[in-house]
């Protein structure tokens, strides 16, 4: 089915290297394929071809390295925002306890200050509405922190309590405001 190129010359090559010459289809198939000139030329190709390569995958290892290391930057960062949050809330935490009612109280005990007497009003055409009463010590009521109460001895049932230790407190006068101290 296929023909044989036919050939000039001698068959085969010789001893000079020369290609035997070809006719038809054969020789436009031979014109195609690359000769000693077109190898040449091709060598440029290949080395721009591998440095392209070689570097983008450089570029590529660059690229991953600075972004694990951004990553490891943001974990960081998330940790130490996690551990401010949680000092923050602490704090929070202490402020809260420190500006609860009973809290107040029991420091300004402590600092000596009384809870003042009953507060009389100023009218806008300047009456006075209400009797105003002196702050006293007895007055105020005792209440004790969380703290304190867990700390305290309670006696057993049964035991009377000495005469000694009962602090007698003096009774409420009635004043004439109807108002509620301190509120």
């Amino acid at each position: 089915m296929s023909r044989k190129p036919e050939v000039r010359g001698r068959p085969g090559p010789g001893p000079q290297g020369r290609r035997p010459r070809l006719r038809g289809r054969a020789a436009r198939l031979a014109r195609m394929l690359p000769t000693g000139r077109a190898q040449a030329a091709r060598t440029p190709f290949v080395l721009l071809v591998v440095l392209l390569l070689g570097g983008g995958l450089i570029g590529l290892l660059v690229l991953n390295s600075a972004l694990s290391e951004g990553a490891f930057q943001l974990d960081d960062l998330q940790r130490e925002t996690k551990n401010l949050t949680d000092e923050e809330q602490a704090l929070q935490r202490d402020i809260d306890a420190y500006s609860a009612p009973d809290a107040l109280q029991r420091r300004a005990r402590e600092l000596g200050m009384v809870p003042g007497g009953d507060p009389a009003f100023l009218g806008p055409g300047g009456e006075v509405k209400g009797v105003p009463g002196a702050a006293t010590a007895a007055r105020a009521p005792l209440v004790l922190a969380p703290e304190a109460l867990a700390t305290a001895t309670v006696p057993p049932p049964g035991s009377a309590p000495s005469p000694a230790s009962v602090v007698p407190t003096p009774a409420p006068t009635p004043s004439a405001s109807t108002s509620n101290p301190g509120r």
